[in-house]
């Protein structure tokens, strides 16, 4: 009776990553669902938009204060 080694070394390889890819795609699937199901009882907040409070020439006039000041400490002026 004799085995043939690389045959029985093919047949463990192809169980081991079977094994490997359909643990990965039930954990995937798992995933998925508990992803819905998160999502659907507990959804974010939405956001009010309160217009009177964000004016984007505010906004911009604090972003363009900010880069000069870190160019200007950068330069060492």
């Amino acid at each position: 009776m004799e085995t043939n080694l690389v045959i029985e070394g093919v047949k463990f390889m192809f169980l081991g990553m079977g094994t490997v890819f359909l643990f990965l795609i039930i954990m995937i699937t798992c995933m998925n669902i508990m992803s819905y199901l998160t999502n659907r009882f507990f959804p974010e907040p939405q956001a009010k938009l309160d217009i009177q409070s964000a004016t984007p020439q505010q906004d911009n006039k604090k972003i363009v204060a900010a880069i000069t000041a870190a160019i200007m400490h950068h330069r060492g002026d």
